[in-house]
């Protein structure tokens, strides 16, 4: 293993995993642009290199609530059993030609009822989609696996329906579950009986917290609701007032300590206004700090990104070596929603192997 610095050609053969990343985020701009003519749906433009770059420069506002709004064009075409299953395997074949050995893809169902397909519906149909992906990623010699989380909307009702979906499907592909949308004003604790209903059915969840809204978000989401990961978590530097004399606070101390993975997306930050440059991106100091932080893309459409890119970023500009991508893609794999037998497995056969036939 070297520690010197990698090129991007070499970062494309590395394994890789993903924890952090929405289905609704990561379609494939023409595909959005034959099923939005399918649909009869208006998009800004019908010329897919074009549709990428208005993603990317729409959600590149600086804020949270905004970048959000960018998938009401993906959303739409993701209403049908049509629309689903093709976006959902589309998904998995992505994430193989991006080197990704295993991913956790998220997406809340009640998003996708307007065209009248049930929440169960939907977890049945992206399921059925997912597996017609990896089925065709083995077959092409890149197999990937592909775990779902389910979301509940933390600013709408139906957190707890799909709570009960993740217990319901959880022997099915589902394998934990999350809370999503707008986190500022929207506490996750006001969906405490969710989670404590997750907890005594043994599924693991992750929460969105410490993005748009700092300390009091990332310490109600491990403390209060007992969250076994941290959606992004870039704000918990705000207990760490001396990030190069590395003095932690309490709570930085406790998610530190505990292992507690932090699923930082550095582009997505950038677009949102979490982070100034993936120089000075959190994930940095906090990786040299001995947190458990892990590399992901959030959303590959809206972002312009890949597990590629986000390396080659950070290799790039924040002085990454090929032992730093080693232990970000250990970390993920270590805390990904598997049993532990599994993860042991993925990476001895896998990542670490691909490693070093990569280098």
């Amino acid at each position: 293993m070297s520690s010197t610095r990698i090129d991007t050609d070499t970062i494309r053969r590395l394994p890789k995993a993903v924890l952090h990343d929405h289905l609704d985020g990561g379609l494939r701009p023409a595909t959005v642009v034959e099923l939005a003519e399918a649909t009869g749906h208006a998009l800004p433009t019908t010329d897919p290199d074009e549709l990428a770059a208005w993603y990317v420069e729409a959600a590149d506002s600086g804020d949270l609530v905004r970048y959000i709004a960018t998938f009401e064009h993906t959303l739409a075409v993701m209403q049908t059993r049509e629309g689903l299953l093709r976006t959902a395997e589309e998904y998995v074949l992505d994430l193989a030609a991006d080197g990704v050995v295993y991913g956790e893809v998220r997406y809340a169902p009640e998003l996708n009822t307007r065209g009248g397909l049930t929440m169960a519906e939907v977890v049945e149909t992206v399921q059925e989609g997912l597996a017609a992906g990896m089925a065709k990623a083995a077959a092409a010699g890149t197999p990937v696996r592909v775990g779902t989380l389910l979301c509940g909307m933390r600013m709408f009702d139906r957190v707890r329906e799909a709570a009960d979906l993740a217990v319901a499907f959880r022997d099915a592909g589902v394998v934990g579950f999350d809370i999503a949308g707008a986190e500022d004003g929207f506490p996750a604790a006001d969906h405490l009986a969710a989670f404590e209903h997750l907890r005594r059915e043994n599924v693991p969840f992750t929460i969105h917290a410490g993005e748009a809204h700092g300390l009091p978000s990332i310490h109600q989401a491990v403390q209060v609701c007992g969250a076994q990961r941290i959606g992004h978590g870039v704000r918990l530097t705000e207990d760490i007032p001396d990030l190069r004399g590395g003095k932690l606070g309490r709570l930085a101390s406790w998610v530190r300590d505990r292992r507690i993975a932090l699923e930082m997306c550095p582009t997505s930050n950038l677009q949102t206004g979490a982070a100034t440059s993936i120089a000075e991106h959190p994930i940095t100091p906090l990786k040299d700090l001995g947190f458990r932080v892990t590399v992901n893309t959030d959303n590959r459409l809206v972002s312009g990104t890949t597990m590629t890119r986000e390396m080659t970023l950070l290799v790039e500009q924040a002085g990454w070596t090929a032992e730093d991508l080693r232990t970000v893609t250990l970390n993920a794999v270590k805390s990904a929603f598997l049993p532990y037998d599994e993860r042991v497995a993925l990476i001895r056969d896998v990542v670490l192997p691909g490693y070093d036939a990569a280098l």
